[in-house]
């Protein structure tokens, strides 16, 4: 089945990338979490659209992505969130609060879609989250979650 990405699906492509995938993994994966839509012979225009946002939204380019690169690994991104007296969150903490605590530290303006956390953050202390900036770079963020008062 050929289907149009809407969203970065790890091992498959970026969005806007026109694949073919099995029947299954369409219906039963792709499609129910919008992560990707039908091919149609109008879907051209959905590509173009996917495709120009992706580049309004990426990073310029290889040095841009190399500089931003050495700002996130040179800093410790702190981020506050809601915690009990034993030091385990409430709930956890998201992509989205990662990527404002980073603009906040100065360290530059992520989106919060290149963040990729391995397992989820529940707990005060340091931990360590990817940022894909390019194709080519990924950095390693640093990030010390405390306890909000």
């Amino acid at each position: 089945m050929k289907i149009i990405l809407t969203h970065e699906v790890p091992s498959l492509g970026a969005p806007g990338d026109v694949v073919d995938v099995k029947d299954g993994y369409a219906r039963n994966y792709l499609l129910p979490r919008n992560l990707a839509t039908p091919w149609t012979k109008g879907g051209q225009k959905q590509v173009d659209a996917i495709t120009k946002a992706r580049e309004t939204r990426a990073v310029k380019s290889l040095e841009q992505a190399q500089s931003l690169k050495g700002n996130l690994e040179s800093s410790v991104v702190r981020v506050p969130a809601r915690a009990g007296e034993s030091g385990r969150l409430f709930g956890a903490v998201t992509t989205a609060e990662i990527a404002e605590a980073v603009k906040e530290a100065g360290a530059g303006a992520i989106d919060r879609r290149t963040i990729h956390v391995s397992a989820p953050i529940r707990n005060v202390g340091s931990h360590e989250v990817q940022v894909r900036l390019h194709p080519e770079v990924e950095a390693v963020v640093k990030l010390d979650v405390v306890a909000a008062k």
